[in-house]
């Protein structure tokens, strides 16, 4: 169910994760090797970055992975013991990220009663979908400013669009008025989400239009067949008087036919990148819904905003009313005068 977290082009687990503007996840290692190319391996879409490494790590994979880790340790019951005290934990705190035995676990729950932690047993009961979403539900944004990285953001300043803590709020009178962070990872959340449904709308059309250049590759191979066919029958009545003619004829239906199939390829290629790039971006949205944290979508929905737009921006390149590839009228106009 979480293969999607992999890098998509080996396939394997990796902590360094890399997010492409065409919304393919790659790990460091893959980019790497992949540098001299300068394209994401997997739709061909060029990497902008000058080195080959994009600057933006895909949080919302990397953080999946590190509690799907957790999920993992609970569920086999192999070294679950109490982060404060070592004995055997029978709790686990998902906004302390602590193991708790009995003991500490009345105390924590004294101290921080907003602190919901749960029953080991009850957690290895459970999914591990409903595990990350009670552990995404749970976690806290950060404040933007690098000296309060301690304190809970709960306030948006729409002028710097960053996250701020009531401190930072109080002392950044030139901007106000803030507005709830909540409110706000919802909007960009929901905008994420209108996005991707217009997106997938636009999508049929690249759906379509691949169909058709499918139909036409078709027709090109079933022209190919019936023209070879017919300049047999005609050259055979003229045996050994125009033997010259039909390899010069056999030669046009040749190139004519792989002409057509290379600018049938190229045009099946391009329109195959974009909706891998779509079905990246849907996935991907998708993901964030389910199960990205505030942080995540705070820091990663620009980046995903604007890729996502790029590909809003494409436009069909099919012109149907331009000759069709491989067209063959010049053989037919040259046997017919034979």
């Amino acid at each position: 169910d979480f293969q999607f977290i992999h890098c998509e082009c080996c396939q394997q687990e990796s902590s360094n994760l890399k997010l492409l503007t065409c919304l393919h996840t790659l790990c460091f290692g893959c980019l790497s090797k992949n540098k001299p190319l300068g394209q994401c391996p997997v739709c061909q879409t060029a990497i902008p970055k000058a080195s080959g490494i994009p600057d933006i790590d895909n949080l919302l994979f990397t953080n999946l992975q590190a509690r799907l880790k957790v999920y993992k340790k609970i569920v086999d019951g192999v070294g679950l013991f109490c982060d404060n005290c070592k004995k055997a934990s029978e709790f686990w705190c998902s906004k302390c990220e602590e193991f708790l035995c009995t003991k500490c676990f009345k105390a924590h729950q004294r101290y921080l009663k907003s602190h919901k932690a749960k029953r080991v047993m009850d957690i290895r009961a459970g999914s591990a979908n409903d595990f990350l979403k009670d552990t995404g539900r749970t976690g806290n944004l950060s404040c933007s400013n690098p000296t309060h990285r301690s304190q809970t953001a709960s306030i948006y300043c729409k002028e710097c669009c960053k996250p701020l803590c009531c401190i930072c709020a109080l002392l950044d009178s030139q901007h106000a008025p803030f507005c709830d962070i909540r409110s706000e990872t919802e909007r960009r959340q929901e905008e994420l989400s209108t996005m991707s449904q217009e997106l997938k709308r636009k999508r049929s059309g690249f759906e379509a239009t691949y169909a058709a250049l499918e139909d036409e590759a078709a027709r090109l191979e079933e022209a190919q067949r019936e023209m070879r066919e017919l300049i047999r029958q005609r050259v055979e009545q003229l045996v050994g008087l125009i033997r010259r003619e039909e390899e010069e004829l056999l030669g046009l239906v040749e190139a004519r036919q792989e002409q057509g199939r290379r600018e049938l390829a190229r045009e099946l290629q391009s329109v195959a990148e974009v909706l891998r790039r779509m079905e990246a971006g849907e996935r991907l949205v998708e993901k964030m819904s389910l199960y990205a944290t505030e942080q995540e979508v705070m820091d990663m929905q620009p980046f995903i905003k604007g890729s996502l737009e790029e590909l809003q921006q494409l436009q069909l390149a099919v012109d149907r009313d331009k000759a069709r590839p491989g067209d063959l009228a010049e053989c037919r106009a040259r046997l017919q005068a034979l």
